[in-house]
């Protein structure tokens, strides 16, 4: 059998590789795909194994091999019934002819990386990897864990190890041990310029100024100033979060602010973001210094 492991997800892409070597009785042939030669081809799908009934070889990146991969669909037909080759491709070229002779003649399980869009799946996700290991954690708390860590499966995954290790698990404990993400730190940015706190607005940014790109976090802010304003306008947190991809987490925690500030706080908010953004592109100032004052304004609304 030949199965083909493709798509941005590295995490699910190397979870289903361990649960088929964990399935195979006996030792899977791992190979660089990328240095593979046309002549070890035979030996590589044809050989039999003197000790084996069976074998598994895994190939990854095939299609980095030039010479091999563009010759590779003729090989198909080749291969021994004794082995089960799985070819792990991230991207793929689906132009080519092996591609679409591989489309037509093994299993392909396609894996791609989680958007914004999955947020209430990599929820369940969470709920479900945490049983597994024997931690409780309810919805909100899952939610929780999401909002800090982002949708990337490796991160959340290390998330749910660590809450392994303490004995219960609260909304305190998950905020003392899983390290905030980028996104939720300039969330809390804009959460304390949304509060009026321009002590603890000026004690985070003295911490982001040494580590984050001002750049990124401007687009950042701008992408929480969007947020705010779809909680506004929307009818209900559930339309909200579906139609804009925002965290059900982040759309709860908005909902009081754009309670206070109404359509033309947001429209304000949004308007000094933007002539942040046009101030930055054209360097009238320093980068920091117009987040700075782009913030301390919203802290003024």
């Amino acid at each position: 059998m030949i199965t083909l492991l493709t798509g941005d997800n590295a995490f699910e892409i190397e979870r289903t590789l361990a649960r088929l070597v964990s399935e195979f009785d006996g030792e899977a042939e791992r190979v660089d795909g990328a240095r593979l030669e046309l002549r070890q081809l035979p030996d590589l799908l044809m050989g039999v194994s003197l000790f084996a009934a069976k074998r598994l070889v895994i190939i990854k990146d095939l299609s980095e091999s030039k010479e091999v991969w563009s010759v590779f669909g003729d090989w198909l037909e080749r291969v021994s019934s004794d082995i089960d080759l799985v070819l792990v491709e991230p991207k793929l070229d689906k132009r080519m002819a092996t591609y679409k002779a591989l489309k037509k003649s093994v299993q392909t399980l396609e894996f791609p990386e989680w958007s914004d869009h999955d947020t209430g799946k990599a929820t369940d996700w969470v709920i479900d990897e945490a049983q597994q290991l024997g931690v409780k954690l309810d919805k909100k708390s899952a939610q929780l864990v999401v909002a800090r860590v982002g949708i990337n499966q490796w991160q959340l995954y290390n998330a749910v190890q660590k809450l392994s290790l303490v004995d219960t698990v609260t909304p305190a404990v998950i905020e003392d041990v899983i390290e905030a993400s980028p996104t939720e730190n300039v969330f809390n940015l804009f959460d304390a310029a949304l509060s009026g706190d321009r002590v603890k607005l000026r004690a985070m940014l003295s911490v982001l100024e040494q580590s984050e790109d001002p750049f990124r976090l401007l687009a950042l802010l701008s992408g929480q100033a969007f947020q705010l304003a779809a909680v506004v306008v929307s009818s209900s947190a559930d339309d909200t979060a579906k139609d804009f991809g925002i965290h059900p987490y982040a759309v709860s925690k908005l909902k009081s602010s754009a309670n206070k500030l109404g359509r033309g706080g947001a429209r304000k908010i949004i308007k000094i973001f933007a002539a942040a953004d046009d101030d930055m592109k054209l360097s009238r100032a320093e980068p920091w210094l117009l987040i700075e004052r782009a913030l301390q304004q919203v802290a003024s609304i």
